[in-house]
């Protein structure tokens, strides 16, 4: 199983209608199987999200922010771990707004 906790990761691909951009940084803490993470960067002034890891690694979780038009978004997200050639972590994820418009999108977050 991989363990979350402590581990940096970076947007490297994001739809359209997301806010995270390669200078958005999440910072993912695991205890058990709660998963918990504080991200930040570009649009992003501050962010949190909280969730479970499924035995087969996924994540399923629930995030809010701030940004920097001082306006509060916040949405839910399942991610697929996929590990890269050179061992590192990248989250292939399939979100959406649970607020205004309620648009879905994918991203990729990447193990820093």
């Amino acid at each position: 199983m991989i363990n979350y906790n402590n581990r940096q990761f970076v947007s490297v691909e994001n739809t359209e209608s997301g806010e995270v951009s390669s200078k958005t940084y999440f910072d993912y803490y695991q205890e058990g199987n709660i998963l918990y993470a504080d991200y930040s960067g570009g649009e992003i002034v501050k962010g949190k999200l909280v969730g479970i890891v499924h035995n087969d690694d996924t994540l399923e979780f629930r995030y809010n922010h701030v940004n920097k038009s001082n306006e509060i978004r916040g949405g839910k997200c399942k991610s697929v771990p996929h590990k890269t050639t050179t061992g590192k972590i990248e989250l292939h994820e399939e979100w959406q707004w649970l607020d205004k418009n309620q648009t879905k999108g994918k991203s990729i977050i990447r193990e820093v």
